[in-house]
């Protein structure tokens, strides 16, 4: 990891920034793929599919038996795992539904707001060489507790061909169907324009790497709806020795491991902390499977020192974290200064991975900045909301001249007159 020691506020804009293949770049290459899919629908995506993931996929669509047997081929303790993060994930997206309530503004003048579910949906969940079974769920439950009509789930296959069992057993717990194998860029092409096999959906969600996000960015400009631009992924930690450094070593390694394009901040009061933790990253490196994978990483992130917490949770406000990790002395003070990001794990004894799994809150979540301005996934991220509002005479007699002066006052006199022709039938007919 890069390291600083009390970098000037001028610099943090450059500490910051993550690795990122050039846009020119991504957009080339994202619009050459989306004009193939749309051109050569399912043929595409199979050549796409053996060049990029290595295996040629006869049928594109995953069959209901797969589905159903993967239960028979994921082992007990995995499945029981799984059921119980559906358990948490649920509950908490559940909390998420509000009823719905009518506001008087004024007497006769009612107002409500109602949540209507998004009929056509695309989930799309990483896979290859690490499937995510926690993003099946993640976009999956709150998709089903929305009311849903359609849930369609793309996802790359495996290098024999096939998708992962604890996917498909998640997707079976969820009633999730409609399942294809394919992932990259060409799938989010698929899903913004439909092909023979896979269906057009009104708005896709779903982390992914560079490509992913820069076609979901896409596929918002050819007219179909995205979450947010969630991915590649990247932690912020704040720590101090009342931590562990091996609590953070293996939060960093936690984070590195997801792909090369990942990205870590760790800002630190203590130069001497921070060298105990790199140590211990260091040692812990060697012991990860994944080490190549997050050696890429960890080249490209950085480690800095800062002489407050204060100071340190400015810093990640300008960096706007994916994820927050606040392990020191002062954490629940600290957390009335976030300003800035996806969601925050509180405290030496929250790792992000329980999130990422099993708390109960979304793990697709706005990436690079983002979360400025985003939120992570939600039920209201699978939900329209319509308003709606009704009149009696009252409250047309109440209303009425207040809009008609305002649209006077716009010189549109259409609007005027939709409104004085009622009130006028009103004031003179006597109507209640």
């Amino acid at each position: 990891m890069r390291c600083y020691r009390l970098p000037d506020r001028n610099s943090w804009s450059e500490i910051t920034k993550r690795p990122t293949v050039s846009a020119e770049d991504l957009a080339e290459t994202v619009e050459s793929i989306f004009q193939e899919v749309e051109r050569r629908g399912d043929e595409a995506l199979r050549e796409y599919t053996a060049r990029f993931d290595g295996v040629d996929v006869a049928e594109l669509r995953v069959s209901g038996q797969d589905i159903e047997a993967s239960a028979s081929r994921v082992p007990d303790e995995l499945k029981s795992a799984i059921r119980r993060a559906r358990e948490n994930i649920a509950t908490f997206h559940h909390s998420q539904v509000v009823e719905e309530r009518i506001v008087e503004t004024m007497p006769g003048v009612e107002c409500w707001r109602r949540p209507v579910a998004i009929e056509t949906v695309g989930l799309y969940v990483p896979g290859g060489s690490a499937p995510l079974v926690s993003t099946v769920l993640m976009l999956g439950i709150p998709a089903v507790i929305a009311g849903c009509s359609r849930i369609v789930l793309v996802t790359p296959p495996d290098t024999t061909g096939h998708v992962d069992d604890s996917i498909l057993y998640a997707c079976h717990l969820l009633g999730i169907n409609d399942v294809y194998r394919v992932g990259g860029a060409q799938a989010i092409a698929a899903l913004t324009f439909g092909t023979p096999t896979i269906p057009r959906v009104d708005k896709i969600f779903g982390p992914g790497n560079q490509y992913v996000t820069a076609a979901k960015r896409l596929a918002q400009v050819k007219g179909v709806a995205i979450d947010m631009p969630a991915g590649p992924s990247e932690v912020a930690i704040i720590a101090d020795d009342s931590c562990d450094a091996l609590y953070v070593a293996c939060d960093i390694l936690a984070q590195a491991e997801h792909g090369p394009d990942s990205h870590i901040l760790l800002v630190t009061t203590s130069e001497a902390y921070t060298e105990v933790v790199l140590s211990t990253l260091e040692r812990e490196l060697e012991r990860l499977p994944r080490r190549d994978i997050a050696r890429s990483s960890l080249a490209n992130s950085s480690a800095v020192v800062v002489a407050s917490t204060r100071e340190a949770v400015a810093l990640t406000n300008e960096y706007g974290p994916e994820h927050l990790i606040i392990a020191t002395r002062d954490a629940d003070e600290l957390v009335a200064q976030v300003r800035v990001a996806g969601s925050v794990f509180v405290g030496s004894m929250s790792p992000e991975a329980a999130g990422d799994y099993a708390t109960g809150t979304n793990h697709t979540l706005p990436t690079n900045g983002y979360a400025r301005a985003y939120s992570g996934v939600s039920v209201d991220s699978f939900v329209k909301k319509i308003t709606f509002q009704r009149l009696s005479a009252e409250g047309l007699r109440n209303v009425g001249p207040v809009a008609a002066v305002l649209a006077e006052a716009e010189g549109l006199d259409g609007h005027k007159k939709s409104i004085n022709v009622r009130l006028k039938e009103v004031i003179t007919g006597g109507i209640h």
